[in-house]
């Protein structure tokens, strides 16, 4: 059996969807993603076992898909038992090329709490394809042809993950810190009530008007909060040495992240003195910061340079750039990814506006459905969709890639029923599709693309 062995997938992924071809063949890829960028050998079967249904399944176990070929002796997968019979033999994920995508999200530990990514692909984690049997990276799938997967230009897609925080103060916030490139939007689905039982959440965001008049200028403003800062950043590193005796001994690793019951119990060790100079201390820098009230529903656009940092207990969507880059002003745990802050450049940098809840600029509104578009960025779009019960919504095919997630109620395509928290590809390739909800209530989608709608 003859296995094509190419140094381009993507002229072949291009030739097959032209030509209704099936095709067998294995191409080098570059993990670009993990330390040193090290080549994998991959196998990919391009096959249509239903008419304008193509399917591809990738794997990295070339052997065994060598050696499944040989026993069948085909030349082509026309059969969608076929197709089955190869994916259960490499237990890899069918994927169709002009359908959806079923996300399956990696959950990245973070100090404050946990990452959600459902689109992730870097070193710490990759997410994954599903077909609700066996599941396939997704940078694996990007690799046969990102221009025609995704859109001419682009590479990856939009980080889509789900930002879930700890539930106490301090130990719940996330970092302060701004991007200088990075631009990210925040959807409220969730505020727990153990953190704010009035409902009403929070996110650190700017600076306080009030305390920014107390000074003559701007500049002795940030010199203010560049003090304050490294008071802060004082205390907490005296802490932090203590906590790091605490993992020494328990075997933990210095930059491994911790659960809050243990810190608290490793807390036990540092003097009451010191705590009570880091909750003033805290404070005291905080008191520069502009705090905006939160409920879910709400948007929060974060703007380039402007210092930022969700509260404890605020789940939210996220949809950002795939840009890895920011600098920390402070942070009220230890910093496990770096051993320093970046305030003092950071200073220089940033913004000191105040933030604000964004609002949504409508679309269109028919008796079926509401569309509005959450944020407009140069390289992405973000959009809500409310359906009505019994309503349809017809997406609309611009030659690129969207992202979908589920954030309320449930919607169906065709026999699949997508429900809340759960992501969606819907690659470059999509046939036209259209969404029904079939419940009783609203069903509410965010909807992300390259493209305005």
């Amino acid at each position: 059996m003859k296995i094509r062995e190419l140094i381009n997938p993507a002229q072949q992924l291009r030739r097959c969807l032209q030509e209704g071809r099936s095709e067998f063949f294995t191409f080098e890829f570059e993990q670009y993603y993990l330390s040193g960028a090290p080549s994998i050998l991959l196998f990919a079967a391009i096959a249509w076992p239903d008419v304008d249904a193509p399917v591809v399944v990738v794997t990295e176990k070339v052997a065994q898909a060598r050696h499944w070929l040989g026993v069948r002796g085909l030349t082509v997968c026309l059969q969608l038992t076929d197709v089955d019979d190869l994916a259960s033999c490499l237990q890899a994920a069918v994927v169709p090329l002009n359908r959806f995508w079923r996300l399956r999200p990696v959950h990245i530990a973070k100090p404050w709490g946990r990452e959600i990514w459902y689109t992730g692909i870097e070193q710490r984690g990759q997410s994954e394809v599903t077909d609700g049997r066996y599941s396939v990276p997704l940078p694996w799938l990007i690799a046969l042809g990102a221009d025609q997967l995704l859109c001419c230009g682009s590479e990856a897609p939009n980080l889509l993950k789900v930002l879930d925080p700890l539930h106490e103060e301090a130990f719940g916030d996330l970092y302060f810190e701004l991007h200088q490139q990075k631009q990210e939007v925040y959807v409220v689905t969730a505020i727990a009530p153990q953190a704010w039982p009035t409902g009403e959440g929070a996110i650190r965001y700017g600076f306080s008007p009030s305390k920014r008049q107390l000074y003559g200028d701007d500049n002795g403003f940030r010199s203010a909060y560049l003090a304050a800062v490294k008071k802060y950043e004082a205390v907490r590193r005296s802490i932090d040495a203590i906590l790091d005796q605490c993992r020494v001994s328990a075997g933990v690793g210095l930059n491994d992240p911790v659960g809050a019951e243990q810190l608290k119990r490793w807390l036990l060790n540092v003097p009451n003195s010191l705590l009570a100079q880091e909750l003033v201390s805290r404070q005291e820098m905080n008191d520069f910061t502009h705090v905006v009230p939160l409920r879910i529903g709400d948007v929060v656009k974060v703007d380039c340079l402007i210092p930022h940092a969700l509260q404890r207990g605020v789940r939210a969507v996220e949809f950002q750039s795939p840009v890895y880059e920011r600098k920390i002003l402070s942070f009220s745990q230890k910093v496990l990814t770096q051993n320093h802050w970046d305030t003092e450049e950071a200073v220089q940098l940033m913004g000191l506006d105040p933030g604000a809840v964004e609002k949504l600029v409508l679309v269109e509104k028919t008796s079926s459905f509401c569309l509005e578009q959450v944020v407009a960025f140069d390289d992405f779009n973000v959009y809500r969709l409310t359906l009505k019960a019994g309503g349809k919504y017809r997406f609309p095919c611009r030659g690129s890639y969207f992202l979908l997630m589920m954030v309320a109620g449930q919607i169906s395509i065709g026999s699949d029923v997508l429900a809340p928290e759960e992501a969606f590809l819907f690659p470059a390739t999509l046939s036209s599709s259209e969404c029904t909800n079939g419940g009783s209530g609203d069903a509410i989608v965010l909807i992300s693309t390259p493209f305005a709608l």
